[in-house]
């Protein structure tokens, strides 16, 4: 028997070993999803041996993106249907990335019996991205952006609703521009460093055809915006919009999500203030305490009351 045949045996051998492995992994899992921060539920296609399922050495579990970073598995709970396992982390899990999750076999040297990948559902991570942008991390009462429009446009609500739908139109437009140079020339070409020259840019450009725009169709509400119109092409939040999708690497869906929430919850958080404003002229305000310093106070307070939602988790 020469070399060539044993080496042929070997890998047949091998590959009598492997075969029913691989027919077992096939369809084992049944489904996967996040639980908890730190909890991923896998859902097994038939009843598991819990010596093999609850062994937190079993499982090797990675980021998709760093396959290097082993993520520690602190416990593994089985229901008593045998079918459902609860992976706990020791750390919370970066849930906007997916994971990969293998569960592997002692008894057959090391296999892995299942090898499969955890993600959010896309349209709920999507919804996610709105919701945290116009509620969640609502950039004016969370992140203290844009204060000059905002106190200066939410005298009236007529005002600050034309503000609002003007200001979340400016967002999106520049934002899906601002995305594609983005993607298309300043990455490409390893031009980083004029993010910020290149948004301002397609803001001003944005906001000059808004201005336009509504200087024939709508005199009144241009000249109710005054100087506030052009404040936009500098202001914080349009300039925010495109460096987070930059930096996040947002798709196109992804930074359209973004950028109507953010915009979204500034209409929102105009017109609150806007109806609140028109309301407090006709209480009775210490004199020392009237305009501004009051216009402050309440803003304040909205603050507190949107830190409510701070964590919320939808999907």
């Amino acid at each position: 028997m020469n070399f060539y045949t044993i080496c042929r045996r070997l890998v047949l051998v091998a590959l009598l070993l492997v075969l029913p492995v691989a027919a077992q992994a096939e369809g084992l899992i049944a489904k996967k999803s996040f639980g908890a921060a730190n909890e991923i539920i896998v859902t097994f296609a038939g009843p598991m041996e819990p010596a093999t399922v609850t062994n937190p050495a079993n499982y090797r579990v990675y980021e998709e993106q760093d396959p290097d970073i082993r993520l520690a598995v602190a416990s593994v709970r089985l229901a008593d249907d045998l079918k459902t396992a609860t992976l706990t982390f020791q750390e919370p899990l970066n849930t906007r990335l997916p994971h990969v999750v293998a569960l592997t076999a002692p008894d057959r040297f090391g296999a892995a019996l299942a090898t499969f990948r955890v993600t959010k559902p896309y349209l709920g991570y999507l919804f996610s991205i709105l919701i945290s942008a116009l509620l969640i991390n609502n950039f004016v009462f969370t992140k203290y952006l844009g204060l000059c429009v905002f106190f200066g446009t939410s005298k009236r609500k007529d005002t600050a609703k034309g503000m609002g739908f003007t200001f979340t139109i400016v967002m999106v437009v520049s934002a899906i521009m601002s995305w594609f140079f983005y993607q298309f020339i300043l990455k490409p070409f390893h031009l980083n460093f004029l993010q910020i020259v290149i948004f301002i840019g397609l803001v001003s450009l944005t906001v000059q055809a808004v201005d336009t725009v509504l200087r024939k169709v709508n005199p009144a509400l241009f000249n109710a915006f005054g100087v506030y119109l052009v404040l936009v092409i500098a202001n914080c939040v349009i300039i925010a919009v495109p460096l987070i999708l930059a930096d996040n690497e947002y798709n196109f869906f992804e930074s359209l999500m973004l950028s109507f929430g953010a915009g979204s919850g500034f209409l929102l958080a105009l017109y609150m203030m806007s109806s609140v404003r028109e309301r407090m002229e006709l209480a009775n305000i210490p004199p020392t305490f009237k305009g501004v310093p009051i216009a402050f106070i309440v803003a304040g307070q909205f603050a507190l009351a949107f830190l409510g939602f701070s964590g919320l988790s939808i999907f």
